[in-house]
């Protein structure tokens, strides 16, 4: 048999040190070796080491015995003894120091799962707001039994186990004292009741799956990938508890004639180069239909007109953004004889270009 190691210099404190340090060095000892987060061989015996020389450390009249007698001029003076020394518990000490008292409370009510599905609105949608009915798949209470989970006219009974409190206790006693230990029961897993007869169309979940459609309110002013909450009307919820919510992710489609840019909304317009020079009035489409724009003489490609409020719902907000028009001079890519003679006409009465832009856009000429 292997000779015990002096108790002092196993917890590493000095032959004076006090009780505060011996309880100080115990605890940074005990943590580094028990088996539960040191899975090295010689953890459990160093571990049981580590728990025999506090416990006679700890106390008074031990320590001051083994001080006068060490490790053998006591016998039995300590109390516990077994064929290998003294007997302890690996989880005795250990528990007392870090929350050993491990407590579980009975089931609670708990919510339901959220869900998150998408809609596709439209542009006009987006901007003056709209009701879409959307289909989703989610678990609900059982039908037949109201979530209960027991068959109809069937009662949960009480569980044996733990006569209907949920929890099983454990006292334990340790050199510190006696202490509990709560767990959650086992066969009723904290519920208090046994279901004796099952619901045969839930087979005892209390709970199945179910196809609604759920009208989705869209309030104007969203824009892509906003998010809709819609409060219980996502999965049920277990044990008494309230449903989960249902989010809605919001995408809008692309528009054949607008562009969006924050509220306002953007359209192109083109003109030809008569329309520019003379100017014109033209129909231009809006979100609520067409209105007139006059296009003054002279206009140049890239000149651009507001339309107030005729643009999208500021969201939560009052007040619209407006519809920009930018104009664009379209360059015809093919002439009839009479149009190219007209323009030959045209340019020998507008002269020759002076000082030609020197802008980034121009494109050379070979």
């Amino acid at each position: 048999m292997a000779e015990k190691r002096d108790y002092y210099e196993v917890l590493g404190v000095d032959r004076d040190a006090t009780d505060e340090d011996i309880k100080k060095a115990f605890r940074k000892l005990a943590f580094q070796y028990h088996p539960d987060h040191n899975h090295n061989d010689s953890a459990a015996e160093k571990f049981k080491e580590l728990n025999e020389a506090y416990e006679v450390l700890s106390d008074t009249s031990r320590r001051a015995a083994y001080d006068r007698f060490g490790h053998n001029g006591g016998q039995g003076i300590f109390g516990r003894e077994s064929s290998d020394g003294f007997d302890f518990g690996f989880g005795d000490i250990f528990e007392a120091f870090f929350g050993g008292t491990a407590t579980s409370t009975r089931q609670t009510p708990q919510k339901g799962s959220s869900l998150q599905y998408g809609v596709t609105i439209t542009l006009e949608e987006a901007a003056f707001g709209c009701e879409k009915e959307l289909t989703i798949n989610r678990t609900e209470h059982c039908s037949e039994c109201q979530g209960t989970r027991s068959k109809t006219g069937s009662q949960p009974e009480r569980c044996p186990n733990c006569k209907g409190s949920g929890q099983i206790k454990r006292v334990q006693s340790s050199v510190f004292g006696r202490f509990t230990n709560v767990t959650t029961c086992p066969q009723c897993r904290g519920e208090g009741r046994i279901i004796t007869e099952p619901c045969p169309k839930c087979r005892g979940t209390g709970r199945e799956k179910q196809h609604r459609t759920i009208s989705v309110k869209v309030p104007a002013g969203v824009t892509d990938g906003n998010q809709i909450r819609i409060r219980g009307e996502g999965d049920a919820g277990s044990r008494g508890g309230p449903a989960g919510d249902l989010f809605v992710s919001i995408t809008i489609s692309e528009h054949e004639l607008f562009k969006r840019e924050g509220d306002d909304v953007l359209y192109e317009l083109s003109i030809n180069f008569v329309q520019a020079a003379l100017g014109t009035e033209v129909s231009i489409p809006t979100l609520e239909g067409d209105t007139r724009l006059k296009i003054p003489a002279g206009c140049q490609s890239n000149a651009t007109f507001r339309f107030k409020n005729k643009g999208i719902q500021h969201l939560q907000e009052r007040g619209r953004g407006d519809q920009i028009v930018t104009a664009s001079v379209t360059t015809p890519e093919s002439l009839t004889k009479e149009q190219r003679q007209l323009f030959e006409k045209l340019a020998e009465s507008l002269g020759k270009a002076r000082n030609p832009s020197r802008d980034p856009k121009t494109t050379k000429q070979n």
